[in-house]
């Protein structure tokens, strides 16, 4: 009977501290990759004027094609280490109507905080303050 009762504390004890955050570190989280993953050597390949047959030669089919026309691909690569933040890297290529690579954005700064889900990517600038007018200045 002694012996029934302390593995039910026990097991008790253990489900109730499974919860505690002290435990989080132990817990094994895999490391979840998703996208294309692209190495700087080959972003650095790009260059403008390349074909898109060109560019899917060097960095493989876009993760996502613009829904409202194929001028626009985005290769997006997000990166979740185990117990660490989230990060993203999203590069977009904009083609003209013939096909030809005319612009080049590599956006590395988006690290997701795991606890708030919150982008901290680089503050916006401010723009400078005008002098606002009302409708009554007017008159």
């Amino acid at each position: 009977m002694r012996c029934k009762l302390l593995t039910a504390a026990v097991v008790a004890l253990v489900m109730l501290t499974t919860g505690c955050s002290t435990l989080e570190k132990v817990v094994y989280r895999p490391d979840i990759n998703q996208g294309n993953f692209l190495t700087p050597t080959e972003v650095a390949k790009l260059q403008e004027g390349m074909s898109k047959q060109q560019v899917i030669y060097l960095l493989g089919t876009p993760l996502v094609q613009d829904p409202f026309g194929s001028d626009t691909w985005f290769y997006i690569f997000r990166q979740q280490p185990g117990h660490e933040d989230v990060s993203q890297q999203t590069v977009t290529l904009t083609f003209d109507s013939g096909g030809t690579l005319t612009s080049i954005n590599n956006d590395t700064s988006q690290v997701i905080n795991r606890d708030s889900d919150a982008e901290s990517a680089p503050e916006p600038k401010a723009e400078p303050e005008t002098e606002k007018s009302s409708f009554f200045d007017w008159f």
